[in-house]
């Protein structure tokens, strides 16, 4: 088929390969968020997905808006058989989504109907899913709602942060949508109407929201800072200032201490939970780099009135 792929981040990348390698598909341009600033710097970047779309050769569209009207009539003037979309991360307007024949295909990283919106990764880990996957689903107007073509599942490990999990799901991912698109092209794969039960929300989780809570249970505090990593980044307060916190491990066995106390040792860095504490990883104290629990507190030297958050 014809195909204009929509995606921005590196998460779309291992779906725009698998279809630039597939002999049934031709990706003839691609749409992409603008380029955008990023970095130290603050410099203004292509998107992950227009850098790999120029090295292919693929002409790459950047609307502001998916309804701007030379946008439109670019699309048309394509004449795409249909649209896979992966994280482009902006709404499609329905004067966008009748253009194609076959319309536009997304891939969601999640199990319809469960977790439709913006982070479903980040809110299977954060509410302890055990298993979770991705759908491939035809877009309508309503967020997520549209009827499914195919899924695959994953296991959510114990120790996984979003990070890990998406990137697997990426890869599992473009395989699906790849045997989605071939199937619509055979005529042999028909949408299944999701389901009314089972429903669920995945709103964007903002720094506001990954702020830890020592009066938290340790199994909740572990869920968020796992969730949250590597964006919107967890994090807590010590001394008044922000300190970012990579993945901790429950410490079920530890000495109990009060919520946001915190005990270090030679090896390890512990603090204080509603329930058990929690063994601190990596740390970024505000301004400084990225640094091991127990190099920070050796330089911090929390004493027994110091508390995290």
């Amino acid at each position: 088929m014809r195909l204009v792929f929509a995606g921005t981040p590196d998460t779309a990348l291992p779906s725009l390969r698998a279809l630039l390698d597939s002999p049934r598909h031709d990706v003839v341009a691609v749409v992409t968020r603008p380029d955008a600033q990023s970095g130290r710097g603050r410099k203004v970047h292509p998107s992950p997905v227009a850098e790999l779309a120029e090295e292919a050769g693929i002409e790459v569209l950047r609307p502001p808006k998916a309804g701007d009207p030379e946008f439109l009539e670019r699309l048309r003037r394509i004449d795409p058989d249909c649209c896979p979309v992966v994280a482009y991360g902006a709404l499609l307007p329905q004067s966008a989504l009748d253009i194609p024949r076959h319309g536009w295909v997304n891939l969601h990283f999640s199990l319809l109907p469960a977790w439709r919106g913006a982070a479903p990764v980040q809110h299977a880990v954060l509410h302890g899913d055990q298993i979770t996957g991705a759908a491939t689903f035809q877009i309508v107007r309503e967020l997520d709602a549209g009827p499914v073509y195919g899924v695959v599942t994953e296991e959510v490990r114990p120790a996984d942060t979003s990070g890990d999990l998406l990137a697997r799901l990426a890869e599992s991912g473009a395989g699906l949508l790849v045997a989605t698109l071939d199937g619509i092209e055979d005529g042999k794969l028909e949408a299944v109407p999701q389901p009314a039960d089972g429903v669920s929300v995945a709103p964007k989780i903002g720094v506001d929201d990954a702020r830890v809570d020592w009066s938290a249970p340790a199994m909740r505090v572990d869920r968020l800072i796992r969730a949250c990593t590597p964006a919107p980044g967890a994090w807590t307060e010590f001394r008044g200032q922000r300190v970012k916190l990579g993945p901790v491990r429950p410490a079920p066995d530890a000495p109990a201490l009060d919520p946001g106390r915190i005990a270090a040792s030679k090896n390890t860095v512990l603090v204080g939970t509603a329930t058990h504490p929690v063994e601190l990883g990596e740390v970024q104290p505000q301004g400084k780099r990225l640094m091991g629990a127990g190099e920070w507190a050796r330089g911090v030297r929390p004493a027994d009135e110091d508390r995290l958050g």
